[in-house]
């Protein structure tokens, strides 16, 4: 199994989720963008829809999957992010909430599994 650290995997997993992302025909147009406590992983552009991409790495037969770990409190700490994204950039795209999904090997291989409309809210 991989000995990388726990912000290392993180790291490795948001490139791993940007790297697919770009080759999907997304436009990168933040990452890790913060206002206060709050944080956007990955924000992007595809059509006239703005996507919010919350990404969460995991390790293959750990205790939770990168779905289980997008909570409902995660989602409101990212839906305020996004307002104020919108906002701050005066944005009038259609917003979207994704997961990128990043399983980690224990071969030290990433996984991406793009999970769009992850998140649903009445905007």
């Amino acid at each position: 199994m991989s000995g990388w650290s726990r912000a290392e995997t993180g790291r490795r997993g948001e490139r791993a989720a940007l790297d697919y992302l770009r080759r999907a025909g997304f436009t990168i147009l933040d990452c890790n963008w913060r206002w206060g406590r709050y944080e956007l992983d990955i924000v992007a552009r595809r059509w006239d829809e703005i996507h919010f991409v919350e990404v969460k790495t995991r390790r293959v037969g750990g205790i939770t999957t990168p779905e289980e770990a997008l909570t409902a409190h995660k989602f409101s700490a990212l839906l305020q992010a996004a307002k104020a994204y919108m906002a701050i950039h005066c944005l009038r795209l259609e917003p979207q909430f994704d997961l990128a999904a990043v399983d980690l090997h224990p071969n030290g291989t990433l996984e991406v599994r793009f999970v769009e409309r992850a998140m649903e809210c009445s905007w």
